[in-house]
């Protein structure tokens, strides 16, 4: 009992007085007084960030926004998304167009040269797209077809060694976008595409009729926000509120995003042994 009754001491401080203990220019102290949180983000990549058949702006990256919302100001519509290209995702974090970027970025030691990252909020990896129909719809399957079985996957110079890392014998026909990467497989010119494993989960979720999740995922990529190197405030706050969204005790947005776009129910957590 002695934690519920901290916990409920500390609900008698208020925000913009604890914010008051942040440095002058932390985005911590700015939001609060500005009364909204600013993220950059896109609106065009499904399950991260798109726009819903109401014109209203979804997906995974777009809860995580709102549950830093909440966390701020205990509502999670506090919140004003500026949509940008992918390119202006570090910029416009560097130069304070917005409070913190988040949209789908993959973490690596290059970017985190040049900005801060929070916590990841999702571990993004190459997966198989096949047809519910096909007789080679899952993983064995396909393996066990050698060279006789094909892949797409959207052209890059990793392209042969990605797809050869979980099928060392298959052919890979690389494509121009990822849209004709998914054609070739509706088309059956291909047995599998290889795409993202969020991609693969969505759209086996939503389609179970036309796409089917082979079962298999490698490359494990880190998904973070990004932020403004040097406010440790604000990335403390970030990361606090992340974990708490994940693996605390309020995890209802976040586990309902996560059921919404990727068609799984989150692990249960257990009180005991923290596992964050």
């Amino acid at each position: 009992m002695a934690g519920l009754a901290t916990a409920g001491a500390l609900t008698a401080v208020s925000a913009e007085k604890a914010a008051a203990q942040a440095a002058p220019d932390s985005v911590l102290r700015t939001a609060l007084d500005r009364g909204k949180l600013i993220v950059g983000t896109g609106s065009t990549n499904a399950p991260w960030h798109f726009e819903n058949d109401a014109g209203e702006l979804v997906g995974m990256d777009i809860t995580m926004g709102r549950i830093l919302a909440k966390g701020l100001f205990d509502d999670p519509t506090k919140v004003e998304f500026v949509t940008q290209d992918p390119a202006q995702r570090i910029p416009n974090v560097t130069t304070n167009k917005v409070d913190i970027t988040i949209q789908f970025m993959t973490m690596n030691a290059q970017r985190s040269q040049l900005i801060h990252f929070s916590r990841p909020y999702y571990v993004e990896g190459v997966a198989l797209l096949t047809l519910p129909g096909s007789e080679n719809k899952t993983f064995d399957k396909l393996l066990a077809g050698g060279s006789a079985t094909r892949v797409s996957i959207l052209q890059n110079v990793d392209a042969e060694t990605s797809v050869h890392y979980a099928l060392p014998q298959a052919q890979v026909m690389q494509i121009d976008t990822q849209a004709n990467v998914l054609q070739a497989l509706e088309s059956k010119r291909v047995d599998a595409a290889a795409v993202d494993l969020s991609t693969v989960r969505w759209l086996a979720s939503r389609n179970p009729d036309k796409y089917f999740d082979a079962g298999k995922s490698w490359y494990s990529m880190l998904y973070g926000a990004a932020l403004r190197q040097g406010d440790l405030d604000w990335l403390t706050f970030v990361n606090q509120t992340f974990t708490i969204a994940m693996f605390g005790h309020e995890t209802a947005l976040y586990d309902a995003a996560f059921k919404e776009y990727f068609g799984q129910e989150p692990p249960l957590r257990h009180p005991g042994f923290p596992a964050v």
